[in-house]
């Protein structure tokens, strides 16, 4: 059949993949972006991927599978199919263990330094909120000692979440577990209060540029390396081979003596022999 069947939504709701299509997007899923889909994902898969194909002309399941490999689409449509496969679950002052070390034990050695200046970098940025919070800790330490000055680069491989990363609005719940004193330092309040919203400062939105990337990638075109790194809570979703393979391109853009951030339960991952463990996943580049 040439023609791409329609459904209506009803029976949108009972649409599946079938075996082959659901292997050879797992497959697509794993090799281009580095996330295991094992079949106990499928109906995780088939949700997600039911939004997209209603929004192409409430295609079925397996017609928007040909739309992507018979029809030619895929290179188009590659962007829409990562947005909607990847997993971005993010708050401020996540694992705030990672901060109080940052400030208490790890700036005041930057601040040391003369003339010194922070390249910091969000690896897997999600929606803003670990770059901005990230911000806030930095800034507050260089208002308060002086300096240093700093850069952060926040990157992800999602451009819908980097859309609203750049924007900076969040409902008002989200920045709950912003300290007071920050929260009156960088949030801004609606005028209209029944939007419920708040936006980050324009000037520590300035101090973060947003770009895409791919840590599937074999190389990260970051510049000069950095002295932290936040990758958290992404690894997860890799195999552990790709996670080695990750973690040891991240290591090649940090400076020895840089730190590297990962998430609780990534511990495993920080085995490479160029870091050492400080404290709660967080290493340093020897």
């Amino acid at each position: 059949m040439n023609a791409h069947t329609r459904l209506s939504l009803n029976d949108l709701s009972e649409d599946t993949l079938s075996q082959a299509n659901f292997d050879r997007l797992a497959k697509l899923i794993n090799d281009r972006c580095g996330i295991q889909m094992p079949s106990s994902k499928r109906v995780m898969l088939e949700g997600r991927l039911r939004r997209r194909a209603r929004a192409l002309g409430n295609l079925l399941l397996d017609d928007y599978c040909r739309h992507l490999f018979v029809d030619g689409n895929l290179a188009a449509e590659m962007s829409h199919l990562i947005n909607a496969v990847t997993t971005n679950k993010t708050d401020f002052f996540r694992e705030p263990i990672h901060f109080t070390v940052l400030s208490q034990q790890i700036l005041p050695t930057y601040a040391a330094r003369s003339g010194s200046s922070i390249r910091a970098w969000s690896a897997a940025c999600s929606t803003g909120a670990e770059p901005y919070t990230l911000a806030m800790v930095l800034d507050a330490f260089a208002t308060q000692h002086g300096g240093p000055g700093y850069g952060i680069l926040a990157t992800d491989i999602d451009t819908d979440v980097l859309e609203t990363a750049r924007r900076g609005i969040y409902p008002s719940e989200l920045i709950d577990p912003v300290p007071p004193a920050l929260r009156n330092a960088y949030v801004m309040e609606s005028r209209d209060k029944q939007r419920g919203d708040v936006r980050i400062s324009a000037p520590l939105r300035a101090t973060i540029g947003f770009a895409q990337l791919n840590l599937m990638d074999s190389a990260y075109p970051v510049g000069k390396p950095m002295d932290l790194i936040f990758c958290r809570n992404v690894l997860i979703y890799f195999n552990k081979t790709v996670q080695r393979q990750v973690v040891s391109r991240l290591v090649d853009n940090l400076n020895p003596g840089g730190f590297l951030f990962l998430g609780h339960s990534e511990g495993a991952a920080g085995s490479d022999p160029r870091l050492e463990l400080v404290t709660n996943t967080i290493y340093r580049r020897r």
